[in-house]
């Protein structure tokens, strides 16, 4: 059965008609041409295929795109649009995290890099908004220290192992952005 729906995607309205069990993964990649979204495991494992829907990190391969009808989604290609003016990067048109993670060479192959750079700007949002993680301690502001980040990120794997620039590459987004912290947060290495 097909359904007509409307995605806001990367800050444009895009129509079209979809199986009812066609995932927002191939929708993007197959039917709007939107190819930063990545088809890693197809089981929602790997997080290659991370995408923002209504500001909130999803994994879109198992995501149906009849439920995203009237949602605002964002994918990497569209994530400079979404910085908050404060924090835009100037002349270069990246996101302060596609930035940073240039800044830090937190990428190697490149294949999961726009999940992890969208991953991180949802992960930041989450904890700029208080939200604690597994690792988050009890007492005082977070930290978002190596073992924070990490946490976090959990869900998205790099096959060429550069988790050691991509937490940098993270805490240097959050520490050109205060806005986006928590109050009395500190970013620490």
């Amino acid at each position: 059965m097909d359904a007509e729906i409307t995605v806001n995607v990367d800050g444009r309205p895009r129509r079209l008609t979809v199986d009812t069990r066609t995932t927002l993964l191939d929708a993007l990649r197959e039917r709007l041409g939107v190819t930063s979204a990545k088809k890693g495991c197809d089981h929602g494992q790997c997080g290659a295929c991370t995408v923002l829907s209504g500001g909130r990190r999803v994994l879109s391969c198992l995501v149906l795109a009849v439920t995203q009808d009237g949602a605002r989604v964002v994918t990497a290609e569209g994530l400079a649009a979404e910085a908050p003016a404060a924090d835009a990067s100037s002349a270069d048109g990246l996101h302060p995290v596609q930035r940073a993670f240039v800044d830090c060479d937190a990428f190697q192959c490149g294949y999961c890099t726009p999940g992890q750079v969208v991953s991180a700007v949802g992960m930041l949002d989450e904890y700029a908004r208080g939200w604690p993680s597994a690792v988050t301690g009890d007492a005082g502001p977070p930290r978002l220290d190596h073992a924070e980040v990490a946490e976090r990120m959990s869900g998205n794997l790099c096959r060429c192992g550069a988790y050691a620039n991509i937490v940098p590459a993270i805490q240097q987004a959050a520490a050109v952005s205060p806005a986006g912290r928590p109050d009395g947060a500190e970013v620490a290495g």
